[in-house]
């Protein structure tokens, strides 16, 4: 039986990976990115889903935004911001999975314990 080949890597390729990652693990933009899978809303109406600040969630925004994962339209003086790049849902999902499987095989040991131990 042949084994496959794992594709190698770039440097570079490898640099791109740990900045998308980078970009998802601060909390305040997973939590803008949640708010926004369900549409295209105003930075006000982020911020007050988020209870945060216009200028830090601005902040936020612009990163996703030069990442490329929303999108940016102004009407008038309004600033909306969508999804520009749904997969990063389905890292999330991935994650979250994974999270879940591992939380559950830890929960299980305890389970299995029949008496708390004294402390």
């Amino acid at each position: 039986m042949a084994k496959s080949k794992k594709k190698i890597l770039t440097p570079e390729a490898l640099k791109l990976i740990a900045s998308r990652f980078k970009l998802l693990a601060d909390p305040m933009r997973l939590t803008i990115l949640n708010q926004l899978e369900g549409g295209e809303l105003s930075v006000n109406e982020i911020a007050e889903a988020v209870e945060a600040s216009q200028p830090n969630v601005s902040k936020h925004l612009k990163i996703l935004q030069e990442a490329g994962l929303l999108h940016r339209r102004q009407e008038g003086n309004t600033v909306f911001y969508s999804i520009a790049d749904e997969s990063v849902f389905q890292l999330c999902e991935v994650v979250c999975g994974s999270l879940q499987q591992h939380l559950t095989a830890q929960a299980s040991i305890f389970g299995a314990t029949r008496t708390a131990p004294k402390v």
